[in-house]
């Protein structure tokens, strides 16, 4: 069978598609040796060769040369064998070119078959390699459309949507059909036909990802962030570190005259963040992270990672925070159970035990009963 059309359109398909024509033929190659067999026997040990120089599409059958033939459809007498080649023994492979009547229109319907679905295959596999480069970082999407709580966006990869669902959306804001958005690819699953990609602006990497992008002593590895958690829409906190004693982190994350910050809470639709200096002291980072209230001590335990930070009484409600979440992105950020007490409560409680403690002081002195004995 000689095809010249044949391989000039593999050529073709890898020029203009991007795909190596030896995926192609490879493919042709196990699809074509299976339908041959499906058509002039199973039990046959053949194999289809592709010969790009030549042009040439060639079928060969196998025999093993043995002393006596129980499978003829796999064995040949070593008689027989010494026909076709002096020095054939027993143990040797002899092959033998096919040429079946009608292969030829079997074959341009396999090979039909097999580069379609090669083709589709092989599209798919390069988007998702290309897609799968996007994981964990920020992308500037397009909103195509809007169904219900999900955003449909545009990420710039042919066949590839990516989606914005209502939980990753930051409450309060709208979205407009063809407008630009930041997103942070979270996560990427094998679809059936392509890769479905979910999107986020509520993920806590999204703020990290910007911060990296708008400050460069972050992106250079200068300034870490070594802890990062947010509630979106309403306040993220972040703990940044760093090695170099001449550079000041929160400074370099706010920027000249906040610039670099402020370009960051614009990005998440006006949100506070909280920028604190990490310690490798609980208790001080502790105090850090109930920023922006003042804390007066912190107390910690070490064997259960308990603590408790004592406040100024009028500082305790931002201390805790609206419905507690403050608080509580003080805790998931320090990795600390925290109990925020006011001043006056310790300050009370301090009290009550001084005077146990000089109660049991009075009675425990001998001298008192001693003088109550001589009357």
């Amino acid at each position: 069978m000689v095809n010249k059309d044949f391989f000039k359109a593999l050529r073709e398909l890898e020029e203009q598609k991007g795909i190596d024509k030896e995926f192609f033929k490879q493919a042709l190659e196990a699809a074509l040796t299976s339908a041959y067999k499906k058509h002039y026997g199973e039990a046959k040990s053949a194999e289809v060769k592709l010969n790009e120089e030549k042009n040439t599409i060639k079928i060969y059958s196998y025999k093993t040369v043995v002393e006596e033939v129980e499978d003829p459809d796999k064995e040949m007498s070593l008689l027989e064998a010494k026909t076709i080649k002096k020095s054939y023994k027993v143990g040797d492979i002899v092959p033998h070119e096919e040429t079946p009547k009608d292969f030829g229109r079997i074959a341009a319907q396999t090979a039909k078959q097999v580069v379609m679905q090669k083709l589709r295959e092989a599209e798919r596999n390069k988007i998702m390699d290309e897609i799968n480069t996007k994981q964990d970082e920020i992308l500037t999407a397009i909103v195509r459309r809007i169904e219900g709580d999900n955003v449909y966006c545009d990420l710039g990869i042919t066949d590839v949507e990516g989606i914005l669902s209502g939980k990753d959306k930051i409450p309060g804001e709208n979205y407009v059909i063809n407008s630009r958005i930041k997103v942070y690819v979270k996560n990427i699953k094998e679809g059936y036909n392509m890769p479905y990609v979910q999107l986020s602006r509520t993920n806590a990497n999204f703020v990290k990802r910007l911060m990296e992008i708008e400050i460069p002593e972050i992106s250079t590895g200068e300034v870490e962030i070594k802890s990062i958690v947010r509630e979106a829409g309403y306040r993220t906190k972040v703990a940044v570190y760093t090695k170099n004693v001449n550079l000041d982190p929160i400074g370099a994350c706010i920027g000249n005259k906040g610039q670099r910050i402020n370009h960051i809470i614009s990005e998440i639709n006006g949100e506070k963040i909280d920028l604190i200096p990490w310690s490798a002291t609980p208790a001080e980072f502790i105090a850090n992270a109930l920023s922006p209230a003042t804390v007066l001590y912190v107390t910690v335990n070490e064997l259960d990672k308990t603590s408790l930070a004592v406040v100024p009484d009028d500082k305790l409600s931002l201390a805790i925070g609206k419905n507690g979440q403050n608080v509580r992105l003080a805790v998931r950020l320090t990795n600390w159970k925290i109990d925020v007490k006011p001043q006056s409560a310790m300050q009370e409680k301090e009290e009550k035990v001084e005077e146990t403690s000089n109660f049991d002081d009075l009675f425990s002195n001998d001298n008192v009963f001693a003088d109550l004995d001589e009357e």
